[in-house]
């Protein structure tokens, strides 16, 4: 089943709002000059990993109904264009280190079957790069490709750079056209790997080995194409015992090479402490500033004028499916794996980890979430049926719509709490971004309170007259509410009609526990 999620909002009373207390004002300052950084579209990137159902009976089911002559889903299709993604990372992820991608090339019945080590599943290699780079221009995308650092090394780096990018009159360049793709790919974005600080990756290295080899992996790929951008693997999590030093030893190897350093984070509920597990983003803040310092540190070591910015290439919540996925038959394939059913508490989360990325735009240039069908994903999909949209669809939907243009610099008045792991946590948490050219202004705001409705008051007088647009939120008397297949719309946005403006001044009231989007326009 595929709805447009635009003609979801109801325009009902205001039932969220009903019965409910009203904290003091938070008031949110903000002017039209005083601003942190352009937005990178790329920021609201995401990430295809041939792991689970991502890709088979995912994105790629020949035997469905709604499948296309390239056996892709066109409902999935519908829905992935519907979140607006202009960069896709592939094909991993860990499984990316045990990859040879010349078995995912040629006429698909001669390509060989493969132990996936890193999911312990089978890999028919039915999709591969070219089949993906198809898929990514059906959705309006871009793929960043990740090469294997793990198992391989600089030589299979080139040879794919060659086969994807070079015109032709070379050997890999001309094994691309004979499989049918006579234009070069084009891919501007490579990942030098993934994760190869963690115990968990095929072909481990130690700082030291790893930047060593991505620096001349990098070389060599650069010298194939100059054009392209290379991102280094960066510490796995802020949690990792090397970290920061590894960051620090592979970019003072690698930085001449590279133009960003990468960082992955997830985070969960585990312990059902709603209040501790909203905080999560302050530590994902932390670790942000901690490896900008890190790679100015570098920088300044090096007495170097180039900037290494952020590629934030894994982020999620990730924690539902941890027990179901103890039990999976190892070597089968399209293993129903990370397979978490997101509740509204996981949108919020998900809402205010676009709200912190959008706060470093400055650094922060690309971004992808982990990952986009199926596995950690927005999208889900039933084997021959149908498909539909998770709570966290959406906070991801309008940040990549209305998030445009330049994130302000603002000050934010909050009444604060306490919780297990952190202190000082904003009730509400939020980030407004305007865009010169439309004249809009889009807020983006949390409310962590579990109980109260606040008031959010925003003066305006630097933008000039303001129209008032809309006011969506995210909201359901159940925190643990989900979408399935059977009830598609239990979490959806709602609009909220008593938000205005009066006196230059926006006045907003934000539900409990809610994610909102107050779209705003010059006159």
């Amino acid at each position: 089943m595929t709805v447009n999620p635009m003609n979801l909002y109801t325009k009902r009373k205001n039932v969220f709002l009903e019965g409910k207390s009203i904290m003091d004002n938070v008031r949110l300052s903000i002017h039209k000059e005083f601003q942190i950084g352009q937005i990178d579209r790329r920021i609201y990137g995401s990430f295809i990993e041939h792991m689970g159902r991502a890709v088979y009976s995912g994105i790629y089911e020949p035997d469905h109904p709604l499948s296309n002559q390239l056996g892709f889903r066109q409902d999935v299709i519908r829905l992935v264009k519907e979140l607006n993604v202009p960069i896709i990372r592939y094909p991993g992820g860990n499984f990316v280190s045990g990859y040879r991608w010349e078995d995912g090339v040629g006429p698909v019945s001669q390509r060989p079957k493969q132990l996936d080590l890193a999911w312990l599943a089978t890999e028919p290699n039915l999709v591969g790069i070219n089949e993906f780079i198809q898929w990514t221009r059906e959705v309006n995308s871009q793929m960043m490709m990740a090469v294997n650092l793990g198992t391989r090394g600089v030589s299979a780096a080139k040879n794919l750079v060659e086969y994807c990018n070079h015109s032709g009159n070379s050997y890999w360049s001309d094994l691309r056209k004979k499989h049918g793709f006579d234009s070069p790919h084009g891919i501007k974005v490579w990942c030098l790997g993934n994760e190869m600080d963690g115990p968990w990756q095929i072909g481990q290295k130690k700082a030291e080995e790893y930047g060593a080899l991505a620096r001349e992996a990098g070389k060599a790929m650069k010298w194939v194409d100059p054009t392209i951008e290379l991102v280094l693997c960066g510490s796995s999590s802020s949690g990792m015992t090397t970290f920061p030093d590894w960051d620090a030893t592979v970019l003072d190897l690698a930085y001449d090479t590279v133009d960003y350093l990468s960082l992955h984070a997830y985070y969960g509920n585990q312990k059902n402490d709603t209040l501790n597990y909203l905080a999560c983003t302050l530590d994902m803040d932390r670790f942000i500033h901690s490896v900008v310092s890190v790679c100015d540190y570098i920088k300044a070591k090096k007495r170097s004028n180039k900037t290494i910015n952020l590629s934030f290439d894994e982020w999620n919540v990730c924690y539902h499916s941890d027990d179901a996925d103890q039990k999976i038959q190892p070597w089968s394939m399209a293993q129903h794996r990370a397979e978490d059913i997101y509740n509204l508490e996981d949108a919020i989360v998900v809402g205010l980890m676009l709200i912190t990325l959008l706060k470093h735009t400055d650094r922060i240039k690309m971004a992808c979430m982990a990952q986009l069908v199926n596995v950690l994903a927005p999208i889900m999909t039933r084997e021959n049926g149908g498909a539909w949209r998770q709570t966290i669809f959406y906070p991801f939907m309008h940040t990549s719509l209305w998030a445009r243009g330049t994130v302000l610099y603002s000050v934010l008045d909050s009444p604060k709490y306490d919780c297990k792991d952190f202190t000082d946590v904003s009730y509400v948490d939020s980030v407004a971004v305007y865009d010169a050219l439309s004249g809009e202004i889009a807020i983006f705001a949390v409310n962590r309170n579990l109980e109260d409705c606040i008031v959010l008051k925003c003066d305006l007088r630097s933008f000039g007259n303001c129209r008032f647009v809309e006011h969506l939120t995210l909201t359901h008397e159940n925190p643990k509410a989900v979408n399935t297949e059977q009830n598609p719309s239990s979490v959806i946005p709602h609009t909220i009609r008593s938000s205005i403006i009066k006196d230059d001044e926006l006045v907003a009231e934000l539900p409990s526990l809610s994610w909102n989007v107050i779209r705003l326009k010059t006159i």
